[in-house]
């Protein structure tokens, strides 16, 4: 699943007249990076949710013949549903047993994606985040093993601990993409609008959400402006 319903609000002006998933950088919209992302790495079955000037998403997939894969649409036009919504209103797309793939449309990397898959069925969670050590405001807390325990706002101080309490916890970046298993619905409890990070940290307190250090793939939060040498 590819999170497209995004207001852009870090890219106006840009995203005034457009969707941040037409956004281009180095010519090449930030929907057509991720879409041959997974279709490199052997998915050819796609859900992608839309919001924010819906119409252009969908004709842009039309014009490029869907760029060759099974994509479906999550319309989310009437109401913004945030990440967490987002992914419940899609869940009739998982229909199967196989754990899927969820990223947020201004993700660029070449990280390996099967690597994900496999580590998530071994470690045996119904989520697994894929986090890199790098600087920002909020992180996940991780114990010594990668189990999700919490988060924080270093710049607010605002602080959620989820799981083990005395224990010291990891720091580490959300990159954006992550891993479910679809028996994951049957214990989401939210309606509405909600976010997978509340969300991931209600479930982590009986669950196992387990974190992916990346550490050597190439990777880039596309949903601020880049450096104009960048763009």
């Amino acid at each position: 699943m590819i999170l497209a319903a995004g207001l852009g609000t870090r890219l106006k002006p840009l995203t005034d007249t457009i969707p941040k998933a037409l956004v281009t950088v180095h010519g090449v919209t930030l929907l057509e990076q991720s879409l041959l992302h997974l279709k490199k790495s052997g998915i050819n079955q796609v859900i992608i949710n839309v919001h924010h000037f819906a119409g252009q998403i969908i004709d842009y997939l039309r014009m490029n013949g869907d760029f060759g894969i099974d994509i479906a649409i999550s319309d989310e036009s009437g109401e913004l549903l945030d990440t967490g919504g987002g992914v419940k209103k899609a869940s009739w797309f998982f229909n199967d047993a196989d754990p899927f793939i969820v990223q947020n449309v201004d993700v660029i990397s070449d990280i390996d994606l099967q690597k994900i898959v496999d580590y998530h069925i071994d470690k045996k969670s119904i989520a697994t985040l894929v986090v890199k050590e790098r600087e920002t405001s909020r992180y996940f807390l991780f114990d010594d093993k990668l189990n999700l325990c919490g988060w924080e706002n270093v710049k607010t101080g605002e602080r959620v601990i989820s799981g083990q309490t005395g224990v010291r916890l990891r720091q580490l970046a959300f990159s954006g993409i992550q891993v479910l298993d679809p028996g994951i619905f049957s214990f989401i409890t939210e309606t509405g609008k909600f976010s997978l990070t509340g969300m991931y940290l209600r479930l982590s307190a009986e669950h196992k959400i387990a974190g992916y250090v990346d550490k050597d793939s190439y990777w880039r939060d596309a949903g601020k402006k880049l450096p104009e040498n960048e763009q």
